[in-house]
């Protein structure tokens, strides 16, 4: 087993650049047809309304994807710590809503690392960010936690 560069304890609390971007309706669009989502509350602006919504929301896991798409490079804080994008693997997200976020928004992204764990005897570790999104009003919106697997070593044999 080939041992690679890993992350441990003293990356918590680091924090990746702020990043900001516009709720767009075409992206939001093609996410929706992705994932076969189609409820009229995304799509028209009028039903959007009626259920009380200020413009079309958006759904809870596209903040994910917002995310990734306001960094021009969203892997540049792994490189710059030393690990290839080639290591990672998703884990999973949750969301946690204390505002709309809606087409026309402007997001603001705060990401920092809130925790590192060891797996499988430390081949993989567990990297948890903790994201805080607000809004163009400086509103609190979300918070999002991101858990990346980063693959520590590589099996003999195995191609690169």
């Amino acid at each position: 087993m080939e041992e690679l560069r890993k992350i441990d304890k003293t990356f918590i609390g680091r924090k990746r650049s702020s990043t900001r971007i516009e709720v767009e309706a075409s992206q939001l669009r093609m996410f929706l047809t992705s994932t076969g989502e189609d409820g009229p509350i995304f799509k028209n602006p009028e039903v959007a309304r009626a259920a009380g919504f200020r413009n079309i929301p958006i759904p809870a896991t596209y903040l994910f994807c917002l995310h990734l798409l306001s960094a021009k490079e969203p892997y540049e804080f792994y490189r710059d710590i030393g690990i290839e994008v080639g290591r990672l693997l998703h884990g999973e997200q949750s969301f946690t809503y204390h505002g709309q976020v809606c087409v026309g928004d402007v997001l603001s992204f705060e990401a920092k690392i809130f925790d590192v764990v060891d797996k499988k005897g430390g081949a993989m570790t567990l990297v948890t960010q903790h994201v805080y999104v607000e809004n163009q009003e400086n509103q609190h919106v979300a918070d999002m936690i991101v858990n990346t697997v980063v693959l520590n070593s590589i099996a003999e044999g195995a191609v690169s």
